[in-house]
């Protein structure tokens, strides 16, 4: 009797098994198991545990972003412009300052190297020397994209892409702007340049773009040029220095808008009348610098987009994806006359 109860309970157990068994394929192949299937592999086991964790396509991407700095409005607009669309695209953003120094990028990036982010950005501080550290980016198969600033580096492969304006037709756009409105003129034009930062791609190639136009007018002379670091308190005292050394300026050329504001302060500060004494030209087209665009103080502004979030934010998603992206992207820019700016600035989101 006692063994006939132990075999009911057996079978019983049994039944309770396969039932179990039935469930359990239900839940994870979607009822496609049968109850009789043979115990799981270890690698079948493996990979069921790896169908319970969320997908790698839900895995929040990280992004590692070395930005040059705080230098400038252009400056603050473009790291809002990243973090916002960063925090949009459900990105877990990683953000460095360099504090305008390229050790510090350096530093920044072999620490994205280390945390394994999945794409490392960033806007270099100049332009040579970056070879070393984008190899170790690559050894370590994680894709680079850079943004505003290029790199010199003869080795492309070294970086997926490069997003930013076109600085070269940056000053090629301020060049010619000068050239049309002295097409007549009988004496020398006297011209000082406030340079950006000594090394980098925008100071580099608005200085090669503008003076690639100017030359066709031999009327046209640039006096003297230094760098003004992109801040406006080094462009204001460059330009007390400028207004010292010469008699006679006739146009400032400014390779962004903070400097180009800089000097206002220093030739109001000499009693001159900024945009009719000196004539001036600047670069970025952010808001303090469309407001003295407005108001006369600038004569002519050519934009340089900050917004590079949102184009960032899908060139990762497309390298991740393994997508084919060219590697070059140009933002499309425009330019203003104090009159344009005067209409356009109530519109402006930077």
């Amino acid at each position: 009797m006692i063994g006939k109860k132990k075999r009911g309970a057996s079978l019983v157990l049994a039944s309770l098994m396969l039932f179990a068994a039935a469930c359990g394929g239900t839940k994870d192949n979607g009822g496609s198991a049968s109850p009789a299937a043979a115990p799981s592999s270890p690698a079948a086991q493996a990979s069921e545990s790896a169908a319970a964790t969320p997908a790698a396509a839900d895995k929040k991407i990280v992004l590692g972003f070395s930005q040059v700095g705080a230098e400038s409005g252009w400056r603050t607009a473009n790291t809002n412009s990243i973090k916002d669309s960063a925090a949009e695209a459900g990105f877990e953003l990683k953000f460095s300052d360099a504090q305008q120094k390229q050790e510090n990028q350096i530093k920044a990036i072999r620490t994205f190297i280390q945390q394994k982010v999945d794409v490392i950005s960033f806007s270099p501080v100049v332009e040579s020397g970056w070879d070393t550290v984008l190899k170790e980016a690559k050894d370590a198969g994680i894709p680079v994209i850079l943004t505003d600033r290029a790199v010199d580096s003869k080795d492309t492969s070294l970086y997926k892409t490069f997003i930013g304006s076109d600085f070269v037709e940056e000053g090629r756009k301020a060049g010619q702007w000068l050239v049309d409105q002295n097409k007549d003129a009988q004496e020398d034009v006297n011209i000082v340049e406030l340079q950006g930062t000594t090394g980098s791609a925008p100071a580099n190639d608005r200085k090669s773009g503008f003076e690639e136009v100017i030359k066709s007018n031999g009327k046209l002379k640039i006096i003297a040029s230094q760098t003004g670091d992109f801040t406006r308190a080094k462009g204001k005292e460059v330009m007390q220095a400028f207004l010292k050394a010469h008699k006679k300026i006739d146009v400032l050329y400014a390779h962004n808008d903070d400097m180009a504001l800089g000097a206002i302060q220093a030739i109001e500060a000499a009693g001159l009348v900024p945009g009719k004494d000196i004539v001036i030209i600047s670069v970025d087209a952010v808001k303090d610098g469309m407001v003295a665009a407005s108001e006369g103080k600038i004569n002519y502004i050519v934009e340089c987009n900050p917004l590079l979030g949102p184009q960032l934010m899908q060139a990762v998603r497309d390298v991740l994806a393994g997508t084919e992206i060219p590697q070059r992207i140009v933002t499309e820019e425009t330019a203003f006359t104090s009159e344009q700016a005067k209409a356009a600035l109530p519109d402006r989101k930077y």
